[in-house]
């Protein structure tokens, strides 16, 4: 890209003031944090319901940066950079990607469905880049954002596009067509998933078509809930197993496709015969025919398919690293995407990168490994590990630079003393089999792990965000290593997403996030004498809840020579738990007003019940309470501290009296107390596991300690690698609970040991090997609790720390 910024401003209809309106932009951003921003970025402040990112641009132009697109103009910046001055930034952005778009004339495919865009795009890139030199969307890019973002890289050297489109509503993709501007679309399955959007199946289906109104061809499942919505001048180009209206006709026979098509016949097989994975190998086999590619290419590329890989993955590294597992491609879009993910993520100062050969750019190497390089250095990396005749060549000049020809000759090398107390991104091609470095590089553990997904996290915060006015300040509660998911990289997210305030209960958890580079304020919910030290050395802000916890940190202040240490008052208006009461009042003003060694950055208090509708007039007295004695310490004070007295089933069911701040904590994790709320929020954590052993077990036997179960049958038992002292409740055994084996319930039989439990799968098709979901979107953690009679709050918090974790984001 390289357009002077005088010639966006009719594209986007802006008003423009401008310092300097001869400069050249070669660089579009909507991320403050990127550390990519340079003097030719032009950056788009988007605005959204709690953030503007105008709030960020004197940073920005400290950095460097001096073109923006705003809504309006920051106070006292007119003459720092140039403006461009739009109603909608979002609306600016997206305009301009479609003029930029415009500018290139190739087939591109557009696809949009419910379900399998991600897996149809890479498919078609992994069969179609011998041919083409392919742009496509990074990861699942498919947003009112992520689309532009795609469409944005496209540069002159490119042939083909592939790029997908997901919406959530009526009205989205109107906005997206002009973008992308498909000449050839992909309608993949139609589930269920964003109808909550929709009115109905059938207005989901026609907004989705509207991707499609400028195709030549649109590529489809024969469906007669769809055909109808079709418009009559786009031609379609089916497939079905049982309509002969299709163009092609299918017959599935395990992993082999018998098809007919244009009275031919041919067979193609698969690695896999799931039906999700043949419907998304169709919609491949009939874009292939439609690019004319040849049966015998066909039946040989379609059965080199391979499982798809499309997340990055945040793992525990050997010698107290962190890995950042990316190793299933490697594009020049993607490693952008990926150093950004890597500064948002790092967890010490030294970064490393092993990167693998570039591919499908669209630039010559010499220009792309210069651009690769640049990247290398805008993102500070310590440590660059190239694998792949062509990086080797292109970066050995980099003072920080190692080659190798080979992913072998890297393992033959490999020396773990090397890798120690950094971050590391492993970024491949799938062919270079990067797989191999992380076995390598990742610290050994069992078989069991909690998968956390961070796109579900940043959207149940911003569930959250909405029920709040854009100037209330959010706190998130990351005590108890997060909830159970893992309190240092769940408070990066936070950080990265520009959260307001973090809560721990003691002081060592706010220790170690410091450690770990969080520099947000952090509140000590249950502060201890013998931890001031280390609060003090670590900035933590601390709770006060009594005259005498508050004298006691006045002590330690004075002989510390501390002087306006931010403090927490907590007000016990019903929990009675901590915090001070109304008649303690007067005695905490007048120590307030006669010292300052303190200064009060907060007034809160605590909600007993605000989960449970039948005690609302018990919550109302609260609220009543606090408001009553907080706005008797305001007025006493020479200073207005924020207030805030909700957490998350308060956020959600009473927003009205969200004062300064709320706090969140459970819901952000994906757990709701109330049901309806509960179906509003993504799944966080996937407890997962595998088949260990799988044995036949005669009528008349038992399974597992005291004899608790016995069978009266032939059974086929599989037993499971996780116990209670995984964190397993053993009420959740004797045949009371189950796991899912293939999306099948599967219950437990007998007592649940120690490290493993037993499960009947006598009429499931399973093998030694297989996933074992313990809970997650399939069997969700409130019906464990709901079934043996707690809180999710201590399943989630109840597994051992002995079970990795896993950070990953689409």
């Amino acid at each position: 890209m390289s357009v002077n910024i005088k010639d966006i401003v009719p594209v986007i209809n802006a008003v423009h003031h401008m310092v300097s309106p001869e400069e050249i932009i070669d660089n579009v951003s909507i991320d403050s944090r990127s550390l990519q921003n340079n003097s030719q970025t032009l950056y788009f402040a988007l605005k959204g319901q709690n953030r503007d990112g105008s709030e960020f641009i004197p940073a920005l132009i400290a950095k460097g940066v001096r073109h923006f697109v705003v809504h309006q103009i920051p106070d006292g910046l007119q003459q720092q950079a140039n403006f461009l001055v739009v109603e909608d930034t979002l609306s600016a952005f997206q305009n301009f990607v479609s003029f930029y778009r415009k500018g290139y004339h190739f087939p591109v495919i557009g696809i949009t469905g419910s379900n399998g865009k991600t897996i149809v795009k890479e498919w078609l890139n992994f069969l179609m880049h011998q041919e083409y030199s392919i742009i496509r969307s990074p990861k699942s890019y498919n947003s009112q954002v992520g689309v532009p973002i795609s469409v944005i890289a496209i540069n002159e050297n490119h042939n083909l596009g592939i790029f997908e489109a997901g919406i959530s509503t009526t009205g989205e993709m109107q906005r997206l067509q002009p973008i992308i501007a498909p000449t050839v679309g992909i309608l993949t399955h139609i589930g269920s998933a964003h109808e909550e959007g929709f009115a109905s199946v059938t207005e989901k289906i026609q907004e989705k078509l509207k991707l499609f109104t400028q195709v030549e061809v649109l590529i489809m499942q024969y469906d007669n809930a769809v055909l109808p919505y079709v418009p009559q001048h786009i031609k379609t180009f089916s497939w079905s197993f049982d309509q002969p209206e299709a163009t092609v006709q299918l017959r599935q026979e395990n992993k082999i496709l018998h098809l007919t098509y244009q009275g031919n016949t041919f067979d193609v097989t698969l690695p896999f015969q799931d039906r999700a994975s043949v419907e998304n190998a169709m919609s491949c086999i009939l874009a292939l025919l439609h690019f004319n590619y040849s049966i015998q290419t066909i039946q040989e590329r379609l059965q080199k398919l391979y499982t798809m890989e499309t997340r990055l993955e945040v793992k525990r590294g050997i010698n107290n690293s962190t890995l950042i597992d990316d190793s299933y491609n490697s594009d020049y879009q993607s490693l952008k995407i990926a150093l950004d993910f890597l500064e948002q993520h790092k967890s010490d100062t030294k970064k490393t990168v092993i990167l693998s050969d570039v591919f499908q750019s669209g630039f010559d190497a010499d220009i792309l490994y210069q651009k690769v390089a640049q990247l290398l250095q805008q993102n500070y990396i310590d440590q660059v590990v190239g694998i792949g005749p062509k990086i080797s060549t292109h970066l050995k000049y980099l003072s920080n630079f190692t080659g190798f020809e080979s992913t072998a000759a890297f393992v033959a090398q490999f020396n773990e003393k090397t890798f120690a107390n950094q971050t590391i991104l492993i970024k491949g091609a799938r062919s270079f089999k990067f797989d191999e470095i992380v076995v390598l590089l990742e610290e050994k553990t069992h078989e069991t792990v909690l998968e956390i997904n961070l796109n579900a996290l940043a959207y149940n915060l911003n569930f959250y965000k909405s029920k709040v006015q854009p100037q209330t300040k959010i706190m998130v509660m990351v005590k108890a290593f997060g909830y159970g998911s893992g309190s240092f990289e769940i408070a990066k997210e936070l950080q990265h997403h520009k959260v307001n305030y973090l809560g721990v209960a003691f002081a060592d958890e706010g220790v170690e996030l410091r450690q770990a580079g969080i520099h947000l304020p952090i509140i000590v919910m249950n502060p201890e004498v013998s931890g001031y030290p280390a609060m003090l050395a670590y900035q933590l802000e601390l709770e006060v809840y009594s005259i005498k916890s508050l004298q006691s940190f006045l002590n330690f202040a004075q002989k510390r020579n501390v002087s306006n240490y931010p403090i927490h008052i907590k007000l016990d208006t019903g929990m009675h738990r901590l915090g001070f009461e109304e008649k303690d009042l007067p005695e905490l003003i007048e120590i307030l007003q006669n010292n300052t060694l303190v200064k009060v950055a907060s007034i809160y208090s605590h909600l007993s019940s605000s989960d449970v509708p039948s005690y609302d007039d018990f919550t109302l007295q609260q609220f009543d309470k606090f408001e009553r004695w907080s706005q008797t310490l305001m007025e006493a004070l020479p200073y207005k501290p924020i207030r805030h007295i909700l957490n998350t089933s308060g956020t959600y069911r009473s927003p009205q009296y969200q004062y300064d701040m709320v706090r969140l904590g459970i819901g952000v994790y994906g757990v709701g107390n109330d049901p309806q709320e509960d179906r509003q929020l993504e799944n966080v954590g996937t407890l997962k596991t595998i088949i260990l052993q799988i044995r036949e077990v005669e009528p008349g036997e038992s399974i597992g300690y005291s004899r608790k179960f016995k069978t009266d049958r032939s059974m086929k038992i599989a037993t499971i690698p996780i116990g209670y002292a995984d964190g397993i409740p053993r009420a959740w055994g004797n045949e009371r609970g189950h796991v899912m084996i293939d999306n099948q319930p599967a219950r437990i039989l007998g007592n649940i040991c120690m490290d493993a439990l037993m499960v009947d799968v006598t009429d499931l098709q399973c093998k030694e090997g297989d996933t074992v979901i313990i809970f997650g979107k399939s069997l969700r953690v409130t019906t464990i609790a709901d079934t043996i009679g707690t809180i999710s709050y201590e399943i989630l918090t109840g597994i051992s720390q002995r079970v990795k974790r896993i950070f990953y984001k689409e």
